[in-house]
């Protein structure tokens, strides 16, 4: 069945209906991911571009010779090793991350001291860089993924814990009405009425807290790696930059571009899909 526009003509007769197909251009731009990747060939041409007019591999080369790298360490195995010791490390910061912060927003919740306390550790620890905890870190945790897991949770712990509270303190007095009406209490009653209520804004704290993580990993990984003579994709990029391989540099690099472009259009897309727009709260 052929797309087509309802439209109606604001002169003539009233009521009266105009159909028009829609053209398959028109049903191709309508689709977010074509915009997107028409951004990233236009992104990808720019750099391409400017490389070959620049003519100075160790300032900024081609993107031509960037995958051409990209591939070479994927091939033998060197780049996928350092994005998965990465990515491992991550994911455990991460999660406890996330964790702590669902348990102080509970606890913020139920009662106002602990309202209190998430509200001043939030305004006194959020603004301060994880990075500049990491010497304090290393002391404290030594030369291991310890450290690292540490200011990994500073990361995700803040951003991930404002944006739940927020969003249950947004949530409308007509749904918690529903939820005692109910009968809802305690840890039902957060399940079943606070979380999809609230799920755009603790979905967007989880975006944000994954994005705050992953460029300080890989920020830390510049020092940490340094330090312990190994790491991940921070330490791929470090490595090479020494040894003035550019073009391996911009590989570790679009690496972690590559891996964000995934996590954020095959993840918390699918996320977003599965949740809060199947269930109207946003459209």
């Amino acid at each position: 069945m052929s797309a087509r526009i309802i439209l109606r003509e604001a002169g003539g007769a009233a009521g009266q209906e105009v159909e028009r197909r829609i053209s398959t251009l028109e049903r191709l731009w309508d689709q977010p991911v074509v915009r997107k990747t028409l951004i990233l060939i236009v992104l990808a041409v720019i750099w391409e571009t400017y490389g070959r007019l620049l003519d100075n591999p160790l300032l900024f080369p081609t993107l031509t010779e960037t995958v051409q790298s990209l591939a070479d360490h994927v091939a033998d195995g060197s780049l996928p090793a350092r994005a998965w010791t990465s990515l491992k490390v991550l994911l455990m910061g991460y999660v406890a991350g996330v964790l702590l912060a669902g348990l102080l927003t509970i606890l913020a919740i139920n009662t106002r001291l602990g309202s209190d306390f998430l509200e001043t550790m939030t305004a006194m620890l959020s603004p301060l860089p994880a990075i500049a905890l990491l010497p304090l870190a290393l002391i404290w945790f030594g030369l291991g993924n310890g450290s690292l897991v540490f200011i990994l949770i500073h990361s995700v712990l803040w951003p991930v814990a404002l944006n739940t509270h927020s969003g249950f303190r947004a949530v409308s007095q007509t749904l918690r009405m529903v939820g005692r009406n109910y009968g809802l209490k305690g840890f039902p009653y957060i399940a079943k009425i606070l979380i999809p209520a609230a799920f755009p804004s603790i979905l967007a704290g989880l975006k944000i807290g994954w994005a705050f993580a992953w460029r300080t990993l890989v920020a830390a990984e510049l020092v940490f790696g340094v330090s312990s003579g190994q790491g991940g994709l921070g330490w791929f990029i470090f490595e090479n930059r020494n040894l003035l391989e550019i073009p391996a540099v911009f590989a570790g690099l679009l690496t972690v571009v590559l891996i964000g472009l995934v996590v954020e259009n095959l993840i918390f897309r699918q996320v977003e899909r599965r949740t809060v727009q199947r269930w109207g709260v946003q459209s």
